[in-house]
């Protein structure tokens, strides 16, 4: 299978240096392996999108080096292939209705006293799965989690195992204002471009196991994982973000930004390299041999 990985930023504002662990990783391993790279815009929750944000990302992208393969996919264009999909779980009883605003999940998963998942979210406790409250109205849809563990190796962190409709519950594919849930688009979209291999942050890892189930329930093809290190900031202790005022890369010195990115991936500096295109050629080389 010819190996194709993908680098999906939110065009939210500028890449990042945290944001640049995620796409240097992806690229390495595209090219480690042979492969293609491609450029997605995940823009599909239109609010948050900034005028001019993605052209900014292509630019820094560019002026580092890392050159993608084909067109860009923009997801505030597919919305027909969401629907699709959406249409096929629902011809199959696997969507319902959900009222519930997000104080009420809230509020009864701390009336379960239900645990928190690493990353703070808590099950939807199938308030609605029966079927709506009287005199409710459906604001968002759902779907139903079929129940079991889901296993899957990743290619950093090793064997990994979540109960997704213990862990998550029934989660959203359509919001309550009307917008595709990341999660289903994410997965459309990886099977549409014919992605095989999947590299981003370790923020994303608590998705994986429910994309993997509803990837399942549509009859797409599964796809590697491998989760790299988040870089956090000294200060606060959270993830450098955009949210978090994380400053934009300095794409005026390339070879300096892109080394600062492959120590925070746990690399040696590579010292001997004059300029980021020779940098780039000799990561490439110590990327393969460490994910063959």
């Amino acid at each position: 299978m010819t190996y194709v990985g993908r680098f999906a930023p939110s065009p939210s504002g500028p890449l990042h240096a945290g944001s640049l662990v995620a796409a240097l990783a992806s690229w390495l391993d595209a090219r480690a392996h042979g492969g293609r790279w491609l450029l997605r815009m995940e823009d599909v929750d239109t609010p948050r999108t900034v005028a001019g944000a993605a052209d900014t990302i292509m630019a820094q992208l560019e002026a580092l080096g890392l050159h993608w393969d084909g067109e860009l996919m923009w997801q505030s264009q597919r919305n027909a292939a969401y629907q699709s999909a959406f249409d096929t779980l629902a011809a199959s009883g696997l969507i319902y209705g959900c009222g519930c605003t997000r104080r009420e999940i809230a509020d009864s998963a701390l009336r379960g006293q239900t645990v928190p998942g690493a990353d703070g979210e808590r099950p939807y406790p199938g308030t609605c799965r029966h079927g709506l409250p009287a005199g409710r109205q459906a604001r968002a849809w759902r779907l139903r989690v079929p129940e079991g563990v889901e296993h899957f190796e990743d290619r950093w962190l090793g064997p990994q195992e979540q109960d997704v409709a213990q862990a998550v519950g029934d989660f959203a594919l359509r919001r309550a204002d009307g917008l595709w849930a990341y999660q289903l688009a994410v997965v459309v979209d990886d099977a549409a471009q014919g992605v095989t291999d999947v590299v981003r942050g370790a923020d994303l890892l608590s998705s994986t196991a429910r994309q993997r189930v509803l990837g399942r329930l549509l009859d797409l093809p599964p796809v590697r994982y491998l989760h790299v290190p988040l870089i956090l900031d000294p200060a606060s202790g959270l993830k450098l973000s955009k949210q978090n005022g994380a400053p934009a890369l300095n794409t005026q010195a390339p070879l300096k930004t892109l080394q600062g990115a492959w120590s925070a991936l746990g690399f040696a500096p590579l010292a001997t390299c004059a300029d980021h295109e020779r940098f780039l050629r000799e990561a490439t080389a110590q990327w393969a041999r460490r994910f063959p």
